[in-house]
């Protein structure tokens, strides 16, 4: 490799590169139009595809695992994104590995995430609207202002998770497997499910959060939880 040549695959245009294989791991294409591009066996691990025109190109055996895609991104016909291992509304994504990603405003409505490992990953403003998430790792998991609106937690874990200013309404959080040092602190729509959240273990209650300085049941309570009315 010529180091005085190299170009990061996150720096990569959204054009072939001189060899015909694309290597764009990481980068960010975000609203453009690629046209014909031929992107067959390209990597675009991890790249930002959201508002891309995609309809023209091929994508034959390209890597897409942990792209970014929106409902404003066009694919080529007969092509399946909820299953090809990219990131947005409606993708399968049920026991993979996403601990620590970024996925900080990204829209995941109607993708299922069961049994998914989403450990340290942040969620942050993220729209998770009917999402599956029975069985998945939460664990210190930040979802600060996130949209969880129906969201399904199954059985769970949400140890340490952030959801302070989260949408919770209508969140079926009954059977989930811990709560332990999770922060609710301005969460909206707990109003039904408080009661039985502050009657879970005194261990999970009282275990304190050092990065919201809280414990999970000062979260809960009434002056900290918001309200849809507020």
């Amino acid at each position: 490799m010529e180091l005085e040549t190299w170009n990061p695959p996150e720096n990569a245009e959204a054009a072939s590169q001189p060899d015909g294989r694309v290597d764009a791991r990481g980068a960010n294409w975000s609203g453009c139009a690629l046209g014909s591009a031929d992107l067959s066996g390209a990597k675009l691990c991890r790249t930002d595809l959201r508002g891309t025109d995609l309809s023209g190109s091929n994508l034959e055996d390209a890597d897409l695992r942990l792209a970014r895609y929106d409902t404003s991104t066009r694919w080529p016909d007969g092509f399946d994104p909820c299953g090809c291992g990219a990131v947005g509304p409606g993708a399968r994504l049920s026991g993979v590995f996403l601990n620590s990603t970024d996925l900080r405003g990204m829209d995941l409505r109607g993708a299922v995430l069961m049994g998914t490992y989403l450990s340290g990953a942040d969620l942050s403003g993220a729209v998770l609207d009917g999402v599956r998430l029975a069985g998945a790792d939460l664990r210190r998991t930040v979802m600060r202002g996130a949209s969880c609106v129906g969201t399904r937690f199954g059985n769970a874990q949400l140890d340490f998770a952030d959801l302070r200013g989260a949408q919770l309404q209508d969140a079926q959080l009954d059977s989930v497997e811990s709560i332990r040092g999770a922060d609710f602190s301005a969460a909206v729509g707990l109003e039904s499910i408080r009661a039985q959240l502050l009657g879970r273990e005194a261990h999970e209650l009282d275990c304190w959060n050092p990065l919201t300085r809280s414990t999970t049941r000062e979260s809960l309570s009434e002056d900290s939880v918001g309200s849809a009315m507020n």
